[in-house]
């Protein structure tokens, strides 16, 4: 008798565009962009990302941290990468973005007020309830 061998196919994993994914993003975009502007990155190492100038490194930070929130397994159902239970960074990604926020966290207050209470409530209550 021959026997069938079962292979394990991974699938790829979706990725999570919800308003919720959105909003995370503008929000880790809008930190690193107040981070690498706030530490005086020079003027050579910056490329063009959409309407906003970073350096390579902060471009890499700030690409790396979209990556891991369009694949974040929570989806609109995330908290706050501060509350999270899974920690999807690796660690010297997650000290460097530990240090952006820990930066631009207060000094968004000022800038972007909305933004920054939104992100607040969201730490707080945690992500909404579906209406049917």
């Amino acid at each position: 008798m021959a026997e069938t061998v079962k292979t394990h196919q991974r699938t790829k994993p979706t990725k999570n565009n919800g308003p919720r994914i959105l909003r995370e993003k503008n929000i880790v975009a809008i930190m690193i962009n107040k981070y690498c502007v706030g530490h005086g990155h020079t003027r050579s190492k910056r490329v063009e990302h959409g309407s906003v100038e970073l350096c390579a490194n902060c471009l890499e930070l700030l690409q790396y941290s979209h990556l891991r929130l369009e694949h974040c397994r929570f989806g609109e159902e995330k908290k706050t990468c501060g509350q999270c239970p899974i920690h999807c960074y690796k660690p010297d990604r997650r000290l460097q973005i530990k240090t952006v926020m820990k930066y631009a966290g207060p000094r968004m207050l000022w800038s972007h007020p909305f933004t920054a209470l939104r992100h607040a409530m969201d730490g707080i209550i945690g992500p909404r309830e579906k209406r049917v």
